[in-house]
């Protein structure tokens, strides 16, 4: 692969926007074939960038929870078709909002609504009910506890009938939980990072390993500065125990292109499985709704971007809030992963330019 490319040129143009630190990682046919560091690692600028780092990898984290909920899968220990409340009862008895009133839900909630992002959930995280549980667990609450009080908030649409990015994969990280019978980081580290050798992967960070996390900041769209906001997971940690499976691993480049490895290779799931999960999964009415944020030539899978069939996009994948950004390209036998640590970044859209830089250099 080209060293000083496309790829190269892209990730110092985002360096040019303002991003304090960024390291970029591909691997061709199992090999690492580029690596792009750039900047420092923390404010004061005297820790360059050298792979250590950890970082708050936010919606990144979907793609290991799902894959946790389809090794589940395979074991038949939980079915797409099942219920969420045979697993939380709470999901019973739903309600949604219609032109400002709650009315039943008539479609029941299945676990393949939530990995499709199709359950009518949103990502309002500070809501009354949320907050209650906030207060009522002095701070503490966890995964499961938080389903409780998220399940009194109502849906926006039927279950199944539009599609809308939300809080879906925590409700499956809970789920998790209660199949497994272990809480959900301690499973994915037993069946995930453990077998992968992601060492410095967790959905729990310790207090005393918070100092090994990059700093993280803040895009002040009005200064084009980027401000620091503390090293701890921002809006999506609802309780020092929870566990968010949508947005609340912590890990680093080594670790993660290790998992896409792993993913790309049927360590993890077998290969009847992969290719459900990145083919499309969802209506095309809810497409209409999906593609409000993908660019063209994507569908949505279960829990991932997809190519949709004749877009002639080669690659699946997913981002984060912070920047991080994966994708795999089954038939090119490529995986890359980027990571940075700026929130509302000026290079979200820039990012999605990888996969066209790492192909033109592979050529």
């Amino acid at each position: 692969m080209k060293q000083n490319g496309e790829t190269q040129a892209l990730l110092k143009r985002i360096e040019k926007v303002g991003i304090p630190s960024l390291d970029c990682v591909v691997f061709h046919k199992g090999k690492c074939v580029f690596r792009y560091q750039a900047g420092f690692s923390d404010e004061a600028k005297t820790k360059p960038v050298d792979g250590s780092e950890r970082y708050n990898i936010y919606s990144c984290s979907k793609v290991i929870t799902c894959t946790a909920l389809m090794q589940l899968v395979e074991k038949d220990v939980i079915r797409l078709e099942d219920a969420v409340y045979e697993y939380l009862p709470e999901f019973r008895n739903m309600k949604k909002i219609v032109d400002g009133r709650l009315e039943d839900v008539k479609n029941t909630m299945t676990v393949l609504h939530l990995i499709t992002m199709t359950a009518g959930l949103t990502y309002a995280c500070g809501t009354e009910n949320l907050n209650r549980g906030r207060a009522e667990t002095k701070g503490t609450m966890s995964t499961r506890e938080a389903m409780k009080y998220l399940a009194c908030d109502p849906l926006i649409f039927e279950p199944g009938m539009d599609w809308n990015y939300s809080l879906c994969h925590d409700v499956l990280a809970a789920i998790a939980e209660v199949a497994s019978g272990k809480r959900f980081g301690q499973y994915v580290k037993e069946n995930i990072f453990d077998p992968v050798g992601m060492k410095r992967s967790t959905f729990l960070l310790p207090e005393e390993e918070l100092s090994q996390i990059a700093d993280q900041y803040r895009y002040d769209a009005e200064t084009k500065t980027c401000k620091s906001c503390g090293r701890q997971i921002q809006t999506y940690k609802m309780g020092s125990e929870y566990e968010s499976g949508g947005a609340g691993c912590i890990s680093c480049v080594d670790d993660y292109i290790a998992f896409l490895e792993a993913l790309r290779t049927g360590v993890l799931l077998k290969k009847e499985t992969m290719a459900r999960m990145t083919a499309p999964q969802i209506s095309k009415s809810a497409e209409i709704s999906y593609r409000r944020m993908s660019r063209p030539g994507y569908s949505y899978g279960l829990g991932v971007r997809c190519p949709m069939p004749g877009g002639g996009m080669p690659d699946w994948g997913w981002g984060g809030a912070a920047g991080a950004y994966l994708a795999i390209l089954p038939e090119k036998e490529v995986t890359f992963y980027y990571a940075q640590h700026v929130l509302g970044s000026p290079a979200q859209e820039m990012r999605k330019d990888l996969t066209g830089a790492v192909l033109k250099d592979l050529n």
